[in-house]
């Protein structure tokens, strides 16, 4: 399957029926999810992208229209009750960061990241050049792509490191539904708990 694959996927991240909907045909959507996926439980941020849409009055997220938003009124509409993130001033910068660089370099399509892509190495460093994206967050999504929504360049799973791993419980990228959630979120603890042990051990 080449990097332009466009396999209909049912995305299950947010665990939340009218926010999966969006996630599953809205590439636009699952990478503003992706940038949300920090410092907050993993459904939280990927409801995100259905309630900015929501509130925006559309069923859908656009580019050019979030990339044009005053930042003052962008930020105050994450920040109504419930809020999108639990920083969102700070997240709604970013999110517009995001928009605007996919205005500039592909014309507010967010497909445009990885169609006709050649490799993985290639897509990683097209996904590290996205704002908010470091290398950490672009192999996961790099991950995501491959593993359930049909983008398979060669040398994607090496480029996506252990995130790419088949089988493995690891990130959003290998989450279908509430059991393997339950196996992904046990093992970021484990992690959580190994990192504070070795932080100890070695004080």
């Amino acid at each position: 399957m080449d990097a332009n694959a466009d396999t209909p996927a049912a995305l299950r991240l947010a665990q939340d029926p009218e926010a999966d909907e969006l996630l599953s045909r809205s590439r636009l959507a699952a990478l503003t999810g992706m940038l949300l996926d920090q410092q907050v439980p993993m459904e939280w941020a990927f409801k995100g992208p259905a309630t900015i849409a929501h509130r925006m009055g559309t069923d859908d997220l656009d580019a050019h229209e979030i990339a044009a938003q005053d930042p003052e009124a962008f930020a105050a509409l994450l920040s109504e009750k419930p809020a999108v993130h639990r920083y969102p001033g700070s997240m709604a910068k970013r999110i517009q960061q995001l928009c605007q660089y996919l205005v500039e370099h592909y014309d507010g399509d967010a497909e445009g990241v990885w169609r006709g892509v050649g490799t993985g190495a290639e897509l990683l460093k097209r996904l590290q050049e996205l704002p908010g994206f470091g290398k950490q967050k672009a192999q996961i999504f790099l991950a995501l792509l491959g593993k359930q929504l049909g983008v398979t360049p060669k040398g994607w799973r090496e480029a996506a490191g252990a995130y790419g791993e088949a089988e493995s419980f690891r990130s959003v990228a290998d989450i279908t539904g509430p059991e393997s959630l339950a196996k992904v979120r046990a093992h970021k603890q484990e992690m959580k708990a190994a990192a504070k042990a070795a932080k100890t051990g070695g004080m």
